[in-house]
């Protein structure tokens, strides 16, 4: 049984963006920034960090570049970080900055397309493609995400064509990696199983991530499956962190600690300190002042209280 299983896989942390993008309450950037220290502490070796999308859209970014100024001194220097750059006047604010790498989105599905950036498809594409051709000449990684690959909020499922096309004309633009998300958590291993045996007659797997949510508690199934179809790379939100304002339902991405919890469990290494992780996802439940939906940080935190607890009745 998981006799495929590598040794060893790539998280991406993309809770300091995709997380926090859904937050109701101003985060200070301060806040943001230590909680992206404390990430990084525990062994995240690639973390999105923000957004240069415009502030009237995600107010609670707005502090890209600010943050940026606080956070990528400090981090060691084989840490990636990445931000989302959603067109030609975000990539002018994301050179001011010293953040490694440039984070492109689009969606799947046009309908999503059209609620989520008022473009269409094709239109999406053309965007994309002027952000990548000049953050290539100015020797930038470039990551593109794919959303709504497997079902999208408006139109229900999605057949693997537009996906396979999509992805084809994201490596015509050179970009290094591609993360295909399920962003309302509809996806089912079947379907990420077929999805994925489609796009590795065209795309090299090695450059394909996948992103889960855990709307309907499918996620790390779902990653099982990835893992048997040999991907080796994936994304996860400390404490689970995250949501689509522009999907429907669309609850929070795959926590970072139950993906590593599982992956540990399975003698797959992810270079990530579980405890460290956990301290970090108590920082931003104090931050946001609220419980996280992380499993495994529930019960880590649930033991701890416990454990105290009984020593406290046994003084």
């Amino acid at each position: 049984m998981f006799e495929s299983l590598p040794v060893k896989v790539k998280i991406v942390e993309v809770g300091p963006r995709d997380g926090l993008q859904n937050e109701p309450e101003q985060v200070a950037t301060t806040d943001k920034a230590q909680l992206i220290e404390k990430i990084a502490e525990a062994g995240l070796g690639e973390i999105e960090i923000t957004s240069f999308v415009s502030p009237k859209w995600i107010p609670q970014l707005a502090d890209a570049t600010e943050l940026a100024e606080l956070v990528c001194n400090k981090l060691d220097s084989n840490i990636t970080t990445s931000a989302l750059v959603p067109n030609l006047k975000g990539y002018e604010r994301f050179k001011e900055t010293s953040i490694k790498q440039v984070n492109l989105f689009m969606s799947a599905s046009e309908s999503h397309s059209k609620k989520n950036i008022n473009k269409s498809i094709d239109e999406a594409l053309i965007a994309l493609k002027e952000v990548a051709d000049v953050a290539k000449a100015d020797g930038y990684r470039v990551r593109a995400y794919v959303s709504v690959v497997f079902e999208c909020p408006y139109e229900g499922k999605i057949s693997p064509e537009p996906v396979i096309n999509i992805c084809d004309r994201l490596l015509e633009m050179k970009v290094d990696e591609i993360s295909l998300g399920d962003t309302i958590g509809a996806a089912t291993p079947v379907h990420v199983a077929q999805v994925i045996g489609l796009l590795a007659k065209n795309v090299g797997l090695e450059k394909l991530a996948l992103h889960f949510h855990d709307t309907r508690g499918g996620a790390l199934a779902n990653v099982l499956t990835g893992l048997e179809s040999g991907i080796r790379i994936f994304d996860s939100s400390l404490g689970g962190l995250g949501g689509c304002p522009y999907a429907p339902g669309a609850s929070g991405n795959l926590a970072t600690e139950d993906l590593v919890y599982m992956l540990h469990g399975m003698n797959v290494d992810t270079g990530i300190n579980l405890d460290k992780l956990v301290e970090a996802g108590k920082f931003a439940q104090k931050v946001l002042k609220k419980d996280l939906p992380g499993r495994f940080l529930k019960a880590y935190i649930g033991a701890e209280c416990k454990k105290n607890e009984k020593e406290k009745i046994a003084k």
